[in-house]
């Protein structure tokens, strides 16, 4: 069937149905663009929804993620990344292949729909021209004959008067036959005009007007077609990322399924395993029969005896409870640690160096490749002076040997601790080190160094491994806050006038005025603090830089005597 043949007559609604077609196709664009803007945004929501739950470098989220239900999570993260990918494929595809190509295709057809209309519209003024040709010469075929029918009346009514003259005759009649001449020019000329306007209709209606609506109902088609295959298009878009979508959501479900509960509980133990023992028994101490203490309290033996019980209970039990017992909170909310991370327990410790050896060694290396590289460059300014100057990386060689001598010292250092902490070597704690240091300095007996050791206290609180199990639960006083009210004050070895004002804030410190005038309990350890005391009941530390500190000679003295005669009786008591 053919627009030609079968819609002849039918040109304005030929036009516009023409039109609403191209109208549908570019309402079908439309609707393909915003599609292509959903997905895009849809995309760029996802990827903004999983950067913000990856996790931050360096942080503490970084490290949790060593734990597989976490590691789920992050490939979770990582495929939905990709998931929106795909979403940001079909939009890129729609737009390209959609799009765009209908796009040009619309502005093509407009360009030949209106070629073909305006075609149409010269054919139909040639055949409405034609036709008023036809009907002007057909008017004038009608006038003319009129004109001689009464031109010949004329004559025959001046023809049988006898009144008339016979020149007004003659000129009658010469009138009527010219009359009847032109009535017959002018017939010939209507039949002609009939013929050549009979000829142009059948050309119109059989063939221009066929051959313009058969190339607007191809045209037509063609758009019909056009559409339906972008339709295909869209669904096969949508189609080709399937694959890649169930890959993402197969990926997630791997990862769910590599989800390993007791691996996980494995890696609680690594991160919080402290290497000490769990507590013991603690025993009883019988007060009931007070009255058959009937030994002298200043007698030798019964000294002896107390100080057995008490380092047995006071001392042991207080190492044996440590769980239970809070740290010095001072160094940690200082966050001073030492370097040695003697202020963590033995497990942690020995991870803590194992990592520090382990960075130590991977600095180290990219030292030893850059030198190599250096080294590489030097030979080749050597053996070809024209490429650069061979001295010109003395300078940096020397600087790399330097880096790499001060890591070797630095891996040594580390690798002593890992190996103290590991039991390759004797522990000595930082306790140990800073009183030795002290008692060195004064020249005093290795008795007071030991015992000295024992006594005084680290103000960071630090876990250490100890030699034997004597010396393992000899806690220091500082790492209990008040369960152990009863201890007796330490004694006043001096005061201390404040210098500028202190807030104290944190746990361990206390808070002085500019100018008060305040006792020292403790001098500075050298970490930088000393301990004071307001009062009775108020004590804690400040910075030695902030307050002028005069110590009592005599006091000084008589706790390091009273301290050493301890120290004597303790070493001969276990002899």
């Amino acid at each position: 069937m053919s627009w030609g043949s079968e819609l002849w007559d039918q040109f304005d609604n030929l036009e516009k149905h023409t039109q609403w077609g191209i109208d549908v196709l570019e309402k079908y664009i439309k609707f393909v663009k915003e599609r292509t803007e959903i997905e895009m945004g849809y995309a760029k929501q996802l990827r903004n929804l999983s950067k913000k739950y990856q996790p931050k470098k360096n942080s503490k989220e970084e490290e949790e993620f060593k734990y597989t239900s976490c590691k789920a999570f992050q490939s979770t993260l990582n495929e939905m990344n990709d998931y929106a990918g795909q979403h940001e494929v079909v939009s890129e595809n729609m737009a390209s292949q959609i799009t765009a190509e209908l796009t040009r295709y619309v502005q093509e057809v407009k360009q030949e729909r209106k070629s073909h209309f305006h075609d149409g519209r010269k054919i139909q003024q040639h055949i409405e021209t034609c036709w008023k040709q036809l009907e002007a010469s057909k008017r004038r075929f009608e006038r003319d004959c009129k004109e001689a029918d009464r031109a010949q009346q004329y004559f025959e009514r001046m023809d049988a008067d006898i009144n008339v003259t016979k020149a007004d005759v003659e000129k009658a009649r010469q009138q009527a036959q010219l009359r009847h001449q032109m009535a017959e020019d002018s017939k010939g000329d209507y039949s002609l005009s009939l013929q050549k306007f009979n000829h142009e209709q059948h050309e119109h209606y059989y063939t221009q007007i066929p051959n313009i609506f058969q190339k607007l109902q191809e045209m037509e088609e063609k758009r019909i077609v056009r559409m339906g295959e972008s339709i295909k298009t869209y669904a096969d878009i949508d189609r080709q990322v399937i694959p890649i979508i169930g890959k993402c959501l197969d990926g997630i479900t791997k990862a769910a399924e590599g989800i390993d509960q007791q691996q996980d509980s494995k890696l609680v133990i690594e991160a919080f395993k402290s290497g000490f023992e769990p507590p013991g028994d603690v025993e009883f101490e019988d007060y009931s029969q007070p009255m058959k203490r009937t030994i002298s309290e200043n007698s030798l033996s019964n000294s002896k005896s107390e100080g057995k019980g008490e380092a047995k209970f006071g001392v042991k039990s207080r190492g044996k409870l440590w769980p239970f017992i809070k740290k010095n909170k001072l160094s940690l909310k200082l966050g001073t640690g030492p370097e040695d991370f003697s202020n963590l327990p033995p497990e942690q410790r020995r991870k803590k160096l194992q990592q520090k050896v382990d960075e130590l060694n991977k600095d180290m290396q990219k030292e030893s490749d850059q030198r190599d590289a250096l080294t590489k460059m030097k030979d080749v300014y050597i053996k070809n002076p024209q490429m650069g100057d061979a001295a010109s990386v003395d300078q940096k060689l020397a600087e790399i040997e330097q880096n790499i001598s001060r890591l070797q010292l630095e891996v040594q250092k580390f690798e002593g601790w890992l190996a103290e902490v590991e039991g390759r070597l004797p522990v000595r704690n930082e306790g140990s080190r800073r009183q030795s240091a002290v008692f060195e300095a004064q020249n005093n007996s290795t008795v007071n160094n030991n015992c000295a050791q024992d006594r005084e206290s680290s103000p960071d609180g630090s876990y250490t491994e100890e030699q034997s199990q004597e010396t393992e639960v000899k806690v220091t006083p500082t790492e209990f806050d008040d369960e152990f009210d009863d201890e007796e004050p330490l004694p006043t070895i001096g005061t201390c006038k404040a210098l500028y004002p202190f807030e104290g804030q944190n746990e361990g410190t206390i808070a002085v005025e500019e100018g008060e005038v305040l006792s020292v309990i403790e001098e500075d350890k050298g970490d930088g603090w000393t301990r004071i005391r307001r009062n009775e009941d108020e004590e804690g530390y400040v910075p030695t830089s902030y307050v002028e500190v005069f110590l009592d000679r005599n006091a000084k003295v008589d706790r390091t005597e009273s301290s050493f005669l301890t120290c004597l009786f303790s070493s001969w008591e276990s002899g």
